[in-house]
């Protein structure tokens, strides 16, 4: 411990010695930082907090996807600092002084894009700075011009909405429309090459499709007819047998519900209804009744003329067995009639495009190249038609709504201390560094001589015994000059801390102007 606190004393000692040069060396680093530290100017930033709200009722209805509103916000930031907007800042602001020519516009434009930051802070929180050290300026109207820029950029952003004019999507319509107008020339062109082709070859087999797929419909339809022609057929027999083992009359007698001919029968039926009628408690003054009996009374003189006629025997009644028998036999042979018809169509038709087929074998190629034709035109008809509705539905929903609302949540205040640089703080590390320098390079230079400070390191660094030492001998004179030196040497280093102390004065003045 007692070494390590001789060296420190030793190299103290050292110091002092050549504190003239740790002092030189002091004032010349920091008279070199301090004029390099006044000579850059000073940087006034202004920010601005802006919150963004993207539509959200009807973009997913109208097909605007969460990628198209992330495009939404890239178009803000870029609407910010796109050249017309930046154009616009610069005429409203004092920059306008420094334009005398498109072209210092042009630089005004290129310098104030590099001093402008949108960043995002959250999801849809943005923060706009701006920056400015203009050196024709004063610090005051530096930091008057960057507050007016970023409160120009919001107003600039709000004229326009964030959306642009819509030109390209209005000249994406008319070019869509005309598209359209040509596609739906060509479609309707190719249909009716395709019905002209229908009409020669496959006008004669129903359905739809190439020649291949309609005969093989064909002739599905072909075996069920068949099937259905067998099946009629042979219900036709079983039922002709039926009705040849069945008799066309039963016996019977009048009152029995037999009757002579027509008018009998009838005369059966309305009494039957009557008898009906009084069960269900109907008095005779009922009027179903009543007309029921009148109609009674209108049949009797033609039943009477029927009996006369069969001389007074009852003849037997129709036997509803075979009726029925008769009706179904009727239905049976007109299905069979027209499965059979239906069958001979078929065939007939199957058998002219087959002949067709072998007299032209590039039909089912022609067709095929049609069919391709078609499909290909109405696909991209019908993708241009969707693509134009949904285009016009989205202008609408961005024309006639607003897709990006923002509010501002910190609005831009003109700044009182300037950005960069830190002058004060870099004042005080040049100080600390010129002293620390000086120190550094007094300490180096008596690490350079060669003489031995202390018995000590003369008897290490012989290895001989040292026998004695002769102490310095001040005289009078010698203490007044030292004494003037240390004077000097104080007023120096005052000087320094007072030019340091003037610097921070006028450091802080400045920035109070800008107040």
């Amino acid at each position: 411990m007692d070494g390590l606190y001789d060296q420190m004393r030793l190299a103290i000692h050292q110091v002092w010695k050549r504190r003239w040069l740790a002092l030189a060396v002091a004032w010349g680093l920091c008279l070199i930082g301090w004029l390099v530290i006044a000579l850059i100017p000073n940087s006034y930033e202004s920010k601005a907090k802006v919150f963004v709200q993207m539509q959200s009722a009807l973009p997913s209805q109208a097909g605007i996807t969460p990628m198209d509103r992330a495009n939404d916000l890239m178009r803000m930031r870029q609407t910010l600092t796109s050249t017309a907007s930046l154009e616009k800042v610069v005429r409203r602001t004092d920059l306008n002084n420094l334009v005398a020519s498109p072209q210092d516009l042009a630089v005004q434009v290129g310098k104030l894009r590099e001093s402008i930051k949108v960043t995002a802070q959250q999801d849809n929180l943005f923060e706009i700075a701006a920056t400015t050290s203009v050196s024709g300026f004063s610090n005051r109207q530096n930091a008057k011009t960057a507050a007016a820029i970023v409160q120009n950029l919001l107003d600039v952003f709000g004229e326009t909405g964030g959306t642009g004019d819509g030109a390209d999507t209005v000249q994406t319509l008319a070019f869509l429309d005309e598209e359209l107008k040509r596609r739906e020339v060509g479609l309707q062109e190719a249909e009716q090459r395709r019905v002209e082709f229908e009409q020669r070859f496959l006008g004669l087999l129903p359905g739809e499709g190439s020649i291949a797929q309609r005969m093989s419909i064909a002739r599905a339809e072909l075996a069920n007819v068949d099937q259905q022609l067998i099946q009629a057929q042979s219900a036709l027999a079983s039922l002709r047998g039926q009705l040849n083992s069945t008799a066309p009359t039963i016996a019977g007698s009048y009152e029995a519900g037999g009757g002579y001919g027509p008018a009998s029968q009838q005369i059966a039926q309305l009494e039957a209804q009557i008898s009906q009628g009084a069960a269900r408690g109907w008095t005779d003054q009922h009027p179903d009744l009543v007309a029921t009996r009148a109609q009674i009374a209108r049949l009797k003189p033609q039943a009477a003329q029927e009996r006369a006629a069969a001389g007074g025997r009852p003849p037997g009644a129709s036997n509803p067995a075979y009726v029925s028998l008769r009706a179904m036999v009727a239905e049976k042979e007109a299905q069979a009639a027209a499965a059979s018809a239906r069958k001979n169509q078929l065939q007939s038709d199957m058998a002219q495009l087959s002949s067709r087929q072998s007299s032209e074998p590039g039909v089912a190629a022609e067709q095929a190249r049609l069919n391709r034709d078609y499909e290909v035109l109405k696909r991209q008809y019908d993708k241009l038609l969707e693509d134009r509705e949904q285009l016009r539905l989205r202008s609408d929903v961005e024309t006639k709504t607003v897709p990006i609302k923002f509010r501002i949540i910190d609005p831009p205040n003109q700044p009182l201390v300037p950005s960069t640089p830190n002058r004060p703080l870099f004042l005080s590390l040049i100080l600390v560094f010129g002293l620390g320098a000086g120190v550094a390079a007094a300490f180096a230079k008596a690490q350079l001589v060669t003489t031995f400070p202390t018995r000590n390191r003369l008897q290490e660094a012989t290895g001989l015994p040292v026998l004695g030492a002769i102490s310095e001998f001040i005289t009078p004179d010698r203490k007044v000059r030292d004494r003037q030196r240390l004077i000097w040497l104080g007023g120096a280093g005052g000087a320094l801390f007072a030019s340091y102390a003037i610097l921070m004065l006028v450091e802080f003045w400045q920035r109070s102007t800008v107040a």
